[in-house]
């Protein structure tokens, strides 16, 4: 695999044992203006993943705490590659003590991302994948549970956030799979669909940094994704990309069916 794998995987470390987990409880918060959480943890990681990465290559950054100009700014240098970083995904768990909050990185080139890490500080677990390589936690491959392979028999990663009612109401009361979890890190929520911890998900819409490394690594362990109207997952807007997933093609046409696309 990439020799810069495991470079991404020391600094996505290093970034949480010197600059989050020290900071886990007991750093202030405030509110940005699309009403989600900021910390300085957040901040001093980014810094700190821009430092470490450019190390790797020289590549541009595109991180969650940056402007809206700057994130696009980047994005449209299109073929050239960048790195795409969100420091700290989960701020809110991250706040109040939640032990579920990650660190995502993916080297992206022709807007396609290539390499990806997720990592999990307080568990010290390391999601990676490589495009066509196969994907990896802490040195095990990906999936680590076989599937079920019926929908009704599935644990579901369910996200209810920007979501019709109706649909909302159906997953509520209607519901074809065994239980369902909102764990709150949607960088995690892909990797534990990976990892076979779940086994199918939905998201009403996430930003570039919250699928960029999570994705592929979903991808890489064999699963599969789509939007929410059945349109190809990555030809969607990648500012506001709705999910439908699954371990498996058959668990994901299943999904599809019930879902109606």
């Amino acid at each position: 695999m990439d020799p810069r794998l495991d470079q991404i995987i020391a600094a996505c470390r290093k970034v949480g044992r010197e600059e989050i987990m020290p900071r886990y409880l007991k750093v202030a918060h405030q509110r940005k203006v699309d009403g989600s959480l900021l910390t300085e943890a957040d901040l001093v990681a980014q810094e700190a993943l821009v430092r470490l990465l450019q190390d790797i290559a020289p590549l541009p950054v595109l991180g969650e705490e940056m402007s809206d100009a700057e994130q696009h700014d980047v994005w449209n240098l299109g073929e050239a590659g960048f790195w795409c970083v969100d420091p700290i995904d989960g701020t809110s768990n991250f706040v109040n003590g939640l032990p579920f909050f990650a660190v995502s990185v993916a080297l992206v080139r022709n807007r396609r991302s290539i390499l990806g890490v997720v990592y999990d500080p307080a568990a010290d677990e390391a999601f990676y994948a490589e495009a066509g390589q196969g994907a990896w936690m802490n040195g095990e491959r990906l999936p680590l549970k076989t599937p079920p392979t019926e929908l009704r028999r599935c644990m579901a990663g369910i996200e209810l956030k920007r979501i019709d009612r109706t649909l909302a109401g159906r997953l509520a009361f209607e519901h074809p799979f065994s239980s369902q979890r909102n764990l709150g890190a949607s960088t995690l929520d892909w990797c534990y669909v990976a990892a076979g911890r779940l086994h199918v998900y939905l998201h009403g819409g996430q930003k570039l940094w919250d699928h960029a490394a999570g994705s592929l690594i979903l991808h890489e362990a064999g699963g599969a994704a789509c939007a929410l109207d059945g349109q190809d997952f990555a030809a969607c807007d990648p500012w506001n990309r709705s999910v439908l997933a699954a371990l498996t093609p058959e668990l994901l046409r299943q999904w599809r069916a019930w879902v109606g696309v």
